[in-house]
């Protein structure tokens, strides 16, 4: 079986969880696209943990972590975060590096931070990890393969062809020092050699995987409406978040993925610029804010405090359409306890208009959200397992947020740690 678990909104939906709960009975956890821009927080027995390049199954012992070629691949962050994994006395993870993803470098931050610095008020809210000048440079064709950090003659040929035209716009846009070639060489190439261990043909070990029907979790990152294809461009990610993506990035036939779980929170939030229709502000906005998941609604990876707002049906449902999805996991759903009253977001009115579908990014920044108002539960329901144990006022909600994105519901996470999740068939 090969599942795909994947954001259907703006991102930190919960996947890291859902990924870590799945990855028990896995053989394989990939990850497929992005870096290390954005992070999966995980709770279980050994602690907590943001993870960002690491995959979620590297707490499983028997699991081979897998991070594929369609990785953006900084080694600083990620030789960072696994002696961060190990100083806490974590057994070390069974990894496999892509000998094909591609070397996220210390100039991709740079020019992606003087960017945004540049760009001022009119900055797409970058994490400003070098994920957009990264991607530029692959689909230029002048980005650095992981197996070309082996050769230090060759690495050094293509830093020095790459640095023509960055140090034009160091110089001459940014005003700052041009970047030496013979440094990045050596620091790279050195590089190289720590990661050298673990880089591996990964195509050759999913497919092994595949012919001998082994269990496969593709982990995404970030969600649907930050895909730069089907998201609120231009406020969206350099690389694609969607599950039909996970066979490119990982390196697999479109045929084998099975199963394609798209996590959702039983509200919204967003982290970054763009347009978040069921957006809410004030005490309202700070309430949900802090009583969001173990630690409130702050960034994994940025500490930036979220955007909140009520759950977006019109938004979930378009983004488990482009997902493909098969099922939902929707997480938070205890936050949600305190309410007398719950907004859900049914439709968008756009021009006077009443529209159910999601619209692309110049019409969804007019649209007015319109809420159809549910009761509330107020009965804490944190670790419940049992779906029949939950309030029915919870298990209406659950049941008409499933009619509305027209597809099953099938977990439901009751609190951050691992065990506290409800399984509903």
């Amino acid at each position: 079986m090969i599942r795909a678990i994947v954001g259907a909104n703006w991102g930190d939906e919960g996947k890291g969880k859902l990924t870590d709960v799945l990855a028990e009975n896995s053989d394989l956890v990939v990850r497929f696209q992005g870096g290390a821009n954005a992070g999966h927080t995980i709770i279980n027995e050994f602690g907590k943990f943001a993870l960002h390049l690491l995959p979620s199954g590297i707490f499983h012992s028997q699991v081979l972590n897998i991070i594929g070629p369609g990785v953006a691949l900084d080694p600083d962050a990620f030789f960072s975060e696994l002696d961060s994994i190990l100083e806490r006395d974590i057994v070390h993870p069974n990894l496999a590096i892509s000998d094909r993803a591609q070397v996220l470098m210390d100039f991709h931050i740079l020019l992606d931070t003087l960017e945004e610095e540049r760009l001022g008020k009119h900055k797409f809210g970058s994490t400003k990890s070098g994920i957009a000048p990264f991607y530029s440079d692959k689909f230029a064709k002048v980005g650095i393969q992981v197996c070309q950090l082996m050769d230090k003659d060759l690495l050094h040929d293509r830093l020095t062809r790459s640095l023509v035209k960055k140090n034009v716009l160091m110089e001459h846009l940014y005003h700052r020092a041009p970047l030496d070639a013979d440094e990045l060489t050596e620091k790279y190439y050195a590089y190289g050699q720590r990661l050298k261990p673990w880089v591996k043909d990964t195509s050759l070990l999913l497919d092994k995987a595949v012919k001998e029907n082994k269990t496969i979790l593709l982990e995404g990152q970030l969600g649907a409406l930050r895909d730069p294809d089907h998201g609120i461009f231009p406020f969206t990610t350099s690389s694609s978040p969607l599950a039909g993506y996970a066979a490119v990035g990982a390196g697999l036939p479109p045929w084998a993925i099975t199963e394609v779980i798209a996590v959702t929170k039983a509200y919204s939030s967003s982290v970054g610029a763009g347009v978040f229709p069921s957006c809410i502000t004030g005490e309202e906005a700070e309430e949900l804010r802090k009583r969001g998941g173990d630690s409130g609604e702050y960034g994994a990876k940025t500490g930036r405090p979220r955007d909140v707002g009520w759950f977006d049906a019109v938004a979930t449902k378009y983004g488990c359409l482009v997902q493909g999805a098969t099922q939902v996991a929707m997480t938070n759903l205890d936050v949600l306890h305190y309410l007398d009253e719950i907004p859900v977001c049914v439709a968008y009115e756009l021009d006077g208009k009443r529209i159910t579908h999601f619209p692309s990014t110049p019409d969804l920044q007019r649209v007015k959200p319109v809420y159809e108002i549910f009761p509330g539960w107020k009965t804490d329901i944190r670790g419940e397992t049992e779906y029949g144990k939950l309030p029915k006022n919870c298990r209406d909600y659950v049941e008409k947020i499933e009619k509305m994105i027209e597809r099953p519901i099938t977990f439901l996470s009751t609190g951050p740690h691992r065990d506290e999740i409800c399984f509903r068939k």
